[in-house]
């Protein structure tokens, strides 16, 4: 999804909680992987991404990835942790469950479940939670998986918007020098015309490369 689709979306849901919610998450995931003040670093793994045994959070990573080299964030860039790894796949999409194993202090680790995770998920989440990982989730309103996660954006089944399109708003928020996000009513016009107008210049420069 564009930025253009993005802006329109979020003028669709203006009024509702998800655009803020998804600013809120996005913040909080940025917080968690960009040193403060950019400066001394710190020691870690980055940031990780996984879904379930049955969903891979492709699109998530493709827009994080993007984000990361249009708002010279490269900390956004997440490293896929894959349930199944095939043959012959390159290096950068052999990433196996054995890699959330060796999380700890430092690094940031991005769960995204649409339905049940999964005991052998919510083990390893576990472990990489007591080592001293971040832990956010974005999720169906899993109880387990919420109560391990340090953030939690949850879309119910019966929600007016799917988990996808969440994932949309999360992406494109995540590299956005926002300010807190202001509850209840609408932006101001003039301040959706800037958002979008900054949304337009991004798309105008030379795009990263595709995973």
């Amino acid at each position: 999804m564009d930025a253009v689709r993005v802006a329109l979306l979020r003028e669709v849901l203006a009024g509702t909680e998800w655009p803020g919610a998804a600013r809120r998450f996005a913040g909080s995931l940025r917080r968690s992987v960009v040193p403060s003040g950019r400066s001394g670093g710190r020691s870690g793994s980055g940031l990780l991404l996984v879904g379930t045994e049955a969903y891979e959070p492709w699109h998530l990573g493709a827009h994080l990835v993007d984000e990361a080299a249009w708002s010279g964030l490269p900390e956004l860039a997440p490293t896929l942790v894959r349930h199944r790894v095939l043959p012959g796949e390159p290096a950068h999409l052999s990433v196996g469950l054995g890699r959330l194993e060796a999380a700890g202090r430092g690094a940031t680790l991005l769960v995204v479940a649409p339905e049940e995770p999964g005991q052998g998920l919510l083990e390893r989440v576990y472990g990489a939670r007591r080592a001293g990982a971040t832990v956010l989730s974005l999720d169906g309103g899993d109880r387990e998986l919420g109560g391990l996660a340090h953030e939690v954006l949850s879309v119910p089944v019966d929600a007016d918007l799917d988990l996808d399109t969440v994932q949309h708003l999360v992406g494109a928020a995540a590299g956005e020098n926002a300010g807190p996000v202001q509850r209840g009513g609408p932006r101001r016009f003039r301040d959706r015309l800037a958002r979008l107008a900054d949304r337009l210049d991004r798309l105008t420069a030379p795009p990263p490369s595709r995973w």
